[in-house]
């Protein structure tokens, strides 16, 4: 994980069809929400509560972002 990535807490993660993110108990979700996300090149880095890991999914996977503004 790159340290310089600028980190949205608290965000809401939506994905297109046929695209999922696991949630923390491993379940397959095409919608997540309290996740932490980073956009770098391309790609949208996504750390949810209760992994250990950072997901990565490509920019045309993400049907919407939403995060609080700071």
């Amino acid at each position: 994980m790159n340290g310089a990535m600028n980190w949205r807490e608290g965000a809401r993660v939506e994905l297109r069809p046929g695209y999922a993110l696991l949630d923390g108990a491993g379940v397959a979700r095409t919608h997540l929400t309290g996740v932490r996300l980073a956009i770098e090149g391309g790609f949208v880095h996504v750390a949810v509560p209760g992994t250990d890991g950072v997901q990565v999914v490509s920019a045309p996977a993400v049907a919407r972002l939403s995060y609080p503004a700071e």
